[in-house]
């Protein structure tokens, strides 16, 4: 994993994919066929102009229910929303951190079409074959502590599905489905961190095949889920 470092601020209309190529140019490690580029959703939504202000905490307050598809459950001022993509998240993942002023970061409303166009954008550039994932931190049920997850995923499998193999005994595997995208965004997290400014990391050595995937593949339909 290799951060992408000399991004530097984002603003509304900015090409996050030639920022992402300008920085890895300048960087000591150069984009190979097989990369996973992870990139938070913050410098997308910025570039997308999905920011607003939030001068209050009513504000606040009022933009997570904007934001929201439905409640899921509150406690105090905390709400876990159904976002409209889908997802489960604390404040439909209205966000305070990483940007100046009194303004506040939205998701980006179609992710996998932002990580559709950066692939696209860094595939032109690089002349590599790549996969793009766009991270952001959720926290989780019945676990402590907050992990990167994918929200947005290009040119590869969101989940991993091994039912119907066998396992080393020969056993057959009946429920294993590896969200294997939330597993590198989690993992590139470990080189970008919450504070030093570096938005995204090449990924390299995961072996992946080309395919059509989708984030939203990840969310457990509400038949499914014990829990709601």
């Amino acid at each position: 994993m290799f951060p992408v470092e000399g991004i530097g601020e984002v603003v509304t209309g900015d090409d996050v994919a030639q920022l992402l190529w300008d920085a890895i140019e300048i960087g000591p490690v150069e984009i190979a066929d097989g990369d996973i580029l992870v990139v938070t959703h913050k410098i997308v939504s910025k570039a997308e102009g999905r920011v607003a202000a939030a001068l209050t905490d009513a504000d606040y307050r009022r933009a997570v229910l904007d934001e929201a598809a439905a409640v899921v459950r509150r406690r105090g001022d905390l709400v876990i929303a159904q976002t409209r993509h889908g997802f489960i998240c604390a404040n439909a993942g209205v966000d305070r951190s990483n940007i100046a002023g009194d303004r506040i970061v939205l998701l980006p409303e179609r992710p996998d079409r932002s990580a559709a166009t950066i692939k696209s954008r860094l595939e032109a550039l690089s002349g590599a074959t790549l996969a793009v994932i766009i991270s952001d931190t959720f926290g989780r049920p019945w676990r402590r502590g907050l992990t990167d997850v994918a929200i947005g995923v290009a040119g590869m499998a969101a989940i991993n599905d091994l039912r119907g193999t066998t396992d080393m005994h020969g056993r057959m595997l009946e429920v294993s489905e590896v969200a294997v995208v939330d597993e590198i965004a989690g993992a590139a997290d470990l080189v970008m961190g919450k504070s030093e400014g570096i938005p995204a990391a090449i990924v390299r050595g995961v072996t992946w095949e080309p395919a059509s995937g989708r984030a939203t593949d990840l969310v457990r339909p509400a038949n499914e889920d014990m829990f709601r």
